[in-house]
């Protein structure tokens, strides 16, 4: 086959994918990977694949930067703008436009077409507003993961603890969670006796532990949010397992070391160290 040819067959791959068309992109080429594939594709398991990126980004648009090659193989180079509208890795749906390069080898074998689709999986998630961090997934003691923090501005120790966790099955899934716990802690933050809260990842398991002033505050967390949770779990098959808890503090205590000196002052204490320097109070969580 000619150069005319190898080039045709990429123009028309990429158009299949413009079009939103997966069993058009699958009958373009006889075989076709990328960074998220799992390895080589074709047939209906590329029509199944094809299928699932196009929810994920609707309605790509791509501009091809250049086209180079000779009568058997061709790399184009390209720029795709996708609106986000299903979770990619673990990240939920933006519901935004994102943008990111990359290039396609379209090799032609006796069978047909083969496209080596290549693109920068960090560039993309921080396109979509995340932050690459790398973590093992494990080593012989512990299950590692991500964490972050809810902060309220107070300072108060707290009357009550809640411990939730949920089992997940996949990134899908674990996206599904991450939405549905943005709008509980919305809900939580909006209520007096709401302290503050940290989320962390490990494993399988989000966890959740929000602290609150008293227990009679613990109503805040049967909001409406929570309770479409409960019934996503319940009755939408949502997770594998759930844990939740409530504790109450037998004794908590603070330190804090005086920059100056080095001397280990009680926060709660009210006492200056030797050289009068005195510990602001520490947020909860």
């Amino acid at each position: 086959m000619g150069e005319v040819d190898v080039r045709k067959v990429a123009e028309e791959h990429l158009a299949a994918w413009s079009a939103g068309d997966a069993e058009a992109v699958a009958a373009s080429v006889a075989s076709y990977a990328d960074p998220d594939s799992g390895g080589v594709l074709a047939g209906d398991g590329l029509v199944a694949y094809a299928a699932g990126v196009l929810a994920r980004f609707a309605g790509p648009r791509f501009l091809v930067d250049r086209v180079t090659g000779g009568e058997d193989a061709v790399t184009v180079s390209w720029t795709l703008r996708a609106d986000h509208r299903g979770a990619y890795l673990g990240m939920p749906a933006t519901g935004g436009t994102v943008a990111v390069s990359g290039t396609d080898l379209v090799t032609l074998g006796r069978d047909g077409a083969h496209v080596q689709r290549i693109y920068d999986r960090l560039a993309l998630a921080e396109a979509l507003g995340y932050a690459a961090r790398f973590v093992p997934a494990a080593d012989e003691t512990r299950e590692y993961g991500l964490s972050a923090r809810v902060a309220t501005g107070r300072t108060e120790r707290p009357g009550a603890l809640v411990l939730t966790w949920l089992e997940i099955r996949d990134d899908v899934e674990a996206a599904d969670v991450d939405l549905l716990s943005v709008e509980i802690v919305k809900s939580l933050r909006a209520s007096r006796g709401f302290l503050g809260a940290t989320t962390f990842d490990a494993g399988g398991r989000k966890f959740t532990l929000s602290a609150f002033d008293r227990p009679e505050s613990l109503r805040a967390v049967h909001a409406r949010p929570h309770q479409r949770a409960m019934r996503r779990f319940f009755k939408g098959g949502l997770c594998t397992r759930v844990h939740t808890s409530v504790w109450y503090p037998a004794s908590a205590r603070d330190y804090a070391r005086c920059p100056n000196c080095a001397t280990v002052v009680a926060t709660d204490a009210g006492a200056p160290c030797a050289c009068g320097w005195t510990p602001d109070s520490a947020a909860t969580l």
